[in-house]
């Protein structure tokens, strides 16, 4: 489906089928889009962002998710820090160098290793795909 036509981000490059790809969620979620765009917050349009378009029963949703690019970089780092952290192998409890992110509840950290195991069939293609593109970002002239 896709994202709606009017909205005060503009898009420059979409998922719109994004429904069926959400991971585990797939076919049975909200977020049916998927954009990386002008910010809705910048008026004078030069500022970047992504954003998730929800949709429900039939509906856009007002509460549809825009971050800018340094956020979701920052939320990608910190997820998989959190997985790194979170292994029983790892014996440091720090792995991310910029955000000096810090476990704050050690009795539930068990948790974040059991969601990667339990649902590595959706995470782990999606941890190597951004691997890959970094990579070949990094050997880019």
């Amino acid at each position: 489906m896709p994202r709606p036509n009017n909205p005060k981000h503009k898009s420059i490059i979409v998922v719109d089928d994004y429904a069926t790809r959400d991971g585990k969620y797939a076919n049975n979620t909200d977020a049916v889009s998927l954009s990386i765009g002008l910010a809705q917050w910048d008026n004078d349009e030069n500022e970047i962002s992504g954003k998730v378009f929800r949709r429900k029963n039939g509906t856009w949703i007002r509460s549809s998710e825009e971050l800018p690019l340094h956020r979701i970089l920052d939320l990608s780092i910190l997820t998989i820090s959190s997985f790194i952290i979170s292994d029983t192998n790892n014996e440091s409890n720090k792995a991310s160098e910029s955000l000096n992110e810090e476990i704050i509840n050690q009795d539930n950290i068990h948790f974040i290793q059991e969601q990667l195991i339990s649902d590595n069939v959706n995470l782990l293609p999606r941890i190597k795909e951004l691997g890959r593109l970094i990579e070949l970002f990094n050997n880019q002239e």
